[in-house]
């Protein structure tokens, strides 16, 4: 009974293996859980006072598909202020259940059955899955170590066909931890105008980048902002998944009917997620993110990218942005579900194995950095004895 497409969809490997940890820690092992992109702070305090204020307020009703206009607005103010973009609250932003749903709505406007999307490998576990749900085709263009994984132009023309529809890109990258620079991003603004294609940015990590760099939109290179369907959200950088809260900024026609479609398959986004995303969204708390936890996340992701890279069988670099560890564990001889499998039930650490996210990248996993402080040490501690395990050929 059930459909083609439902039975060829794979699970989330993301979502699996933390929900195997959730099991193991439920049977009473003590698991570390790397595996999803999932912080060890609780959202702000302040955020959940703002919350907690609209509920005795009896704020708990429907809001319009489109996303509360306060909430529209806090946005739009948000993307002046920090993104030095310019987009109209009432006709160019959608809120939305966090990226994931702004992804559907915004392909479900724009591709038809046989429609081709551009994504990059190694690429975020749902896109795929994603696009073929909705019917599209994945072309899939490969981000090359010899090229510091960034896309070549003449790799990226390549893949466009007469059936191609748009780019999907994600920067800061998961699971590389690459922040494109101008130049970067000029390679996919060049190709999608040559070619009339509209582009996704998942930019879901845009607040969380190391080492000085800054997150460009490329929504604001020349010819860019009449082609492009921006993504963010409160779901990494603020600590805010379980709110399910984002948003999606671009051209009026897209916005407009991924409301509709909005309108249909979910009504609306949460209204008290848009009320704490109201409050996620100000000067002061994105301030006082900066100064407190993002400055800890940088300091976390140094530490356990440095701890990786000094075990001998592992290469790990640090993230220019976001907060994985991409580490290749070719040297072990061993491939990244097996390495996952084994680290989670003989050690009880989670991680994501590198195939999850494209096929040629089965000699890497994905750790997630920001958990707690205790949590690191101790999985860094485990993940050690394991590597050393592998290298006796035990």
């Amino acid at each position: 009974m059930l459909s083609n497409r439902s039975r060829a969809l794979l699970p989330s490997q993301t979502v699996r293996f933390a929900d195997i940890a959730t099991q193991l820690k439920e049977q009473g092992h003590h698991v570390v859980d790397m595996s999803a992109g999932r912080a060890s702070e609780a959202t702000d305090t302040e955020i959940c006072d703002a919350v907690k204020k609209a509920l005795d307020e009896g704020d708990t009703h429907q809001t319009p598909a489109r996303g509360m206009s306060s909430y529209r607005e806090a946005v739009s103010e948000k993307l002046k202020r920090d993104n030095a973009l310019s987009y109209d609250p009432a006709t160019e932003i959608q809120a939305t259940l966090g990226c994931k749903n702004a992804l559907v709505l915004g392909l479900s406007a724009l591709i038809d059955p046989g429609d081709e999307v551009i994504i990059e490998s190694p690429a975020f576990v749902s896109y795929g899955p994603t696009i073929e749900l909705l019917g599209g085709v994945v072309k899939p263009v490969c981000l090359r170590a010899e090229n510091n994984f960034r896309w070549n132009k003449d790799e990226l023309s390549a893949a466009v066909t007469p059936r191609t529809k748009a780019i999907l890109f994600c920067s800061p990258h998961n699971p590389l931890g690459v922040v494109h620079t101008n130049d970067d991003l000029e390679i996919i603004a060049s190709v999608a105008r040559e070619h009339n294609l509209m582009v996704f940015a998942d930019e879901i990590y845009e607040a969380v980048t190391w080492g000085g760099r800054k997150h460009l939109p490329i929504a604001s290179l020349s010819g860019m902002r009449e082609r492009t369907v921006g993504m963010m959200g409160m779901t990494k950088s603020y600590s805010m998944g379980g709110w399910r809260i984002g948003y999606a900024y671009g051209p009026d026609q897209i916005i407009a009917k991924m409301s509709d479609i909005q309108a249909h398959i979910m009504t609306c986004a949460s209204s008290v997620g848009q009320r704490a995303g109201i409050s996620a969204l100000s000067s002061h708390i994105t301030s006082k993110l900066k100064r407190t936890v993002w400055r800890e996340w940088e300091r976390r992701c140094e530490f356990v990218s440095t701890a990786l890279n000094g075990m001998d069988g592992l290469q790990c670099a640090m993230p220019e942005g976001g907060f994985y560890g991409w580490v290749k564990i070719d040297d072990l001889e061993v491939d990244s579900e097996t390495f996952s499998n084994r680290l989670l039930n003989e050690h009880f650490v989670s991680t994501v194995p590198g195939k999850s996210f494209g096929p040629e990248w089965d000699n890497y996993v994905r750790v997630t950095c920001v958990k707690s402080d205790v949590d690191i040490a101790t999985g860094i501690e485990r993940i050690a004895q394991f590597v050393e395990k592998l290298k006796r050929g035990l």
